[in-house]
Order: structure tokens, then C-alpha cells, then sequence
């Protein structure tokens, strides 16, 4: 879609020196990492119960055994474990203001159908990452976690017992990389979606790629997931079924600019008709 020429004038009017811009660039970090520090503070503050939030599929699966705990071998073990769960937390509560200063910053070099573009994707984005997160801890985590605590064997007279005695950094850093993990590869749809907004991707490329684009799932889903065939399954699945959303996603767009490239020729050709004079697209 090309600029009107008031879109124009409205871009010319937010142009400024590029002291400015550097200087607003600065600004915008630093209520950006205000916005961390703050969202840092209140994570730390509440780490117990985001801890136990986190350790609840944990404990669901071991609850009644005598292992249902988890333990620390050095001193400082869960301290530094409570600051990995408020940068956890700084991270995922101040991601929207974040992203707010980020659109403050690149909005006003925008024309204003290029921000209602980009607008739902700003939205999609924490969603897809809530959605991928939720997956991990509803659907996945407890799969794994079921998996895992299997291979303990209780002792007898004659055979030594083999106990899962899990430690308490060991298992939030496996929770939290899995968490960014989903929440970031969930990601695909509004990737792929904003490539075929702007025309870097086609939906007929999209699926031509479909086989090998599938094989690169499921690599992506062998290395950020615990190596087991069921955490792989449990993340390459729905990243295919993302990637075939996409490819909707994409062939809607499409079929929009159509529609907008032919409502434009129809104009331009009855203005052409009305005036007698060509009309050169600009």
C-alpha cells in the first residue's frame, strides 16, 4: 500500500536530528531497564511462591514419596537460584513495558497503515510466549516429569534402590529454558506472518519448503528439550501445526493485498476515465 500524501506529511513532521534520536534512544533503554528492574524487584520479592508455582508438577508426581523435596549442595545455591527466578520474572512480567518503549521509539518513523500493521503482531507476541509457556507447564512439563521419575527403582533386600534426589537449580533452569524455549519457538506463526505481510514470503514457497521446513522442527525441538522422544514429540508437533497455520496466515494476507491492489487500479482507472488523462501510479 503507498503512502497518501498525508502520511507524507505526517512522517516529514516527526523527522529530527540524529542527536535527537540518540537521545531518545537513551531514553527509551532507560525506562526499558527501569521497567526490568522494577519487574526484577517485585519477582525477587515474591520468589517463594513463583518457586512453588514452578516446582508444582514436581511435586504432583513424587507427592507421598519420601523424595518429594528438592535439595541444595552448595551454600549459596538458593539464593543465586532466587535472582535466576527474579531475572526470570523481570523478564517475562516487564516484556510489555519493554515492548512499549520499543514501539514509542520506532512508531513515529512509521506511516500510520504500516502501525496498524504491525499492531496485531505486537499483541500476538506475548500471547503466542503465554500460550508456548502454558503448553510447557500444562501439557509437556508433567509428561516429562512422569517419564523421568520412572526410572527410580525401589531397594529390597537384595537390590540397591535408585532415588531421584533432584536439586533445586538443576530443575528451575531445565523449567525456565523450557518456558523461553516454547514461549520463543510459539513465536513461528507471527514470524512467518509478518514476513508475508510485507512480501518476503510466499505461501506458495512456504509449502514447498513445507518437508524440509519440518525436518528443521524437529531438530530445533531435539535440542531445546530434555532427550526423550516424548518432550521432542511434545514440542515439534505443535511447532508443525504452527508452521501449517502460518502458511494460512500468509495466503490471508495475500489474498488481502489482492484486494487492495485491485480496489486501487479500479480508482485509478475511473479517475483516468472521469479526467480523460493518464493517471501514473506512484
Amino acid at each position: 500500500m503507498n503512502p497518501t500524501p498525508e502520511d507524507e506529511a505526517a512522517l516529514d513532521a516527526t523527522k529530527a536530528p540524529l542527536m535527537e534520536h540518540l537521545l531518545e534512544l537513551r531514553t527509551r533503554l532507560i525506562w526499558a531497564l527501569a521497567s526490568f528492574g522494577i519487574a526484577f524487584i517485585v519477582s525477587f520479592i515474591l520468589a517463594k511462591p513463583i518457586f512453588s508455582f514452578l516446582t508444582r508438577p514436581l511435586h504432583d508426581a513424587l507427592r507421598g514419596q519420601e523424595n518429594d523435596h528438592l535439595i541444595y549442595t552448595a551454600l549459596t545455591e538458593v539464593f543465586f537460584t532466587n535472582i535466576k527466578i527474579g531475572m526470570f520474572g523481570g523478564i517475562c512480567l516487564g516484556f510489555p513495558a519493554i515492548a512499549a518503549q520499543l514501539w514509542i521509539f520506532v512508531a513515529p518513523g512509521l506511516y500510520r497503515h504500516e502501525k496498524r500493521a504491525f499492531l496485531p503482531f505486537l499483541v500476538a507476541t506475548p500471547f503466542m510466549f503465554v500460550l508456548g509457556a502454558a503448553f510447557v507447564y500444562y501439557v509437556m512439563l508433567p509428561f516429562s516429569i512422569h517419564f523421568f521419575t520412572g526410572f527410580q527403582v525401589e531397594g529390597t533386600a537384595h537390590t540397591m534402590g535408585v532415588q531421584l534426589q533432584a536439586k533445586v537449580s538443576e530443575y528451575l533452569d531445565l523449567v525456565m529454558t523450557l518456558i523461553f524455549a516454547f514461549g520463543l519457538t510459539f513465536q513461528l506463526p507471527v514470524l512467518l506472518a509478518i514476513l508475508g505481510k510485507i512480501g518476503l514470503v510466499s505461501s506458495k514457497s512456504l509449502r514447498e519448503m513445507r518437508r524440509y521446513a519440518i525436518v528443521g522442527l524437529f531438530g530445533v525441538a531435539a535440542v531445546f528439550t530434555p532427550p526423550d522422544a516424548i518432550s521432542m514429540l511434545a514440542l515439534a508437533v505443535p511447532l508443525t501445526l504452527l508452521y501449517e497455520v502460518s502458511i494460512w496466515l500468509v495466503i490471508y494476507f495475500e489474498r488481502q493485498r489482492a484486494r487492495e491492489d485491485a480496489a486501487r487500479a479500479a480508482a485509478e482507472a475511473g479517475t483516468e476515465a472521469a479526467t480523460g488523462t493518464d493517471v501514473t501510479p506512484t
